[in-house]
Formats: structure tokens, C-alpha cells, sequence
């Protein structure tokens, strides 16, 4: 379990992520380029966490990459609604300043996508989050609730 959270952690994750991050200021990203370096970002921890709570049942290796899959959509779906927010939210909602990415030049969703699909990627991920559970039944009701908070969030 130490190690699922350090490599999350570490170059191959958070850390990674955030350097290609800060390291893209300026520079155009493709769509695939912009995944990658949110599946490392973000996306690890959220994948350690499913991963690491799942590891302390006994589940089968379908299962677990189910899950997986589905971590992978919520941590690509907090990122996608994120820079939806950043563009489109006011400072006083979001708590912090609107419209850093853009002043920033940073490649975001919004940037490559524009706003609305953006919106509409970020629903695609909640579905398949949902896809991804649906064999769990009730066990996963949790988990769900949290694709769509992530989702809908407004701040």
C-alpha cells in the first residue's frame, strides 16, 4: 500500500504531473499530452485512493481494474470541471482567483475544447464512472455520489 501511494506521489505521478504542469506554461498540448498529465496529477492520488481502499477487500483483478477505470474517469472528470470553473466561475465562488489559467496561458480543457465541451466531457466521464460501478450494485453507491459531486461542483 506504501508503495501504490508513493509512486502516486512521486515522478511517475502527482509530482510528474505537476512539473509537466509548470513546464507547459505557453506551450500548446494536445488532447492526449493534456490526459497524460492529468492521469499523473491529480488523477494518481484519486486512483491510489480507490486502489488502496479496494486492495483491503477481497476483490478480483476484473473487479479491481473496474475500479480502477472508474477512478481514472473521476480524476480526469475533477480536472476537466476544474478548468470549466476557472473559466466560468466567479472568484467569489470558487475561493480563489477565476481565470488564472487563461492569464497564465496554461493548456487547459477549456482551452482546447472551449467551454461547453468541456462541460460535455466532463458528463462522458461521470457516465463511464457510472458503467465502470454498475456491476458493484448498492456496494458502490458511495462512489457514485461522488462522481456526480465532482461533476456538479460549482466551486
Amino acid at each position: 500500500m506504501l508503495r501504490t501511494l508513493a509512486v502516486a506521489s512521486g515522478t511517475r505521478g502527482m509530482a510528474g504531473g505537476q512539473a509537466t504542469d509548470l513546464a507547459a506554461i505557453g506551450k500548446a498540448m494536445t488532447l492526449p499530452e493534456l490526459e497524460l498529465m492529468h492521469i499523473m496529477k491529480t488523477g494518481a492520488l484519486i486512483r491510489a485512493s480507490v486502489s488502496l481502499g479496494a486492495r483491503c477487500g477481497e476483490l478480483g483483478e476484473g473487479a479491481l481494474a473496474r475500479l480502477d477505470h472508474y477512478a481514472k474517469c473521476v480524476g480526469l472528470a475533477f480536472q476537466v470541471v476544474d478548468d470549466v470553473l476557472d473559466a466560468a466561475a466567479s472568484t467569489a465562488t470558487l475561493g480563489k482567483t477565476a481565470g488564472k489559467d487563461a492569464a497564465q496561458n496554461k493548456p487547459t480543457y477549456v482551452s482546447l475544447l472551449g467551454v461547453a465541451r468541456a462541460r460535455d466531457l466532463a458528463q462522458e466521464l461521470r457516465r463511464d464512472a457510472h458503467k465502470a460501478l454498475a456491476d458493484f450494485g448498492a456496494r458502490a453507491a458511495r462512489l457514485g455520489d461522488l462522481a456526480d459531486f465532482i461533476v456538479a461542483r460549482e466551486f
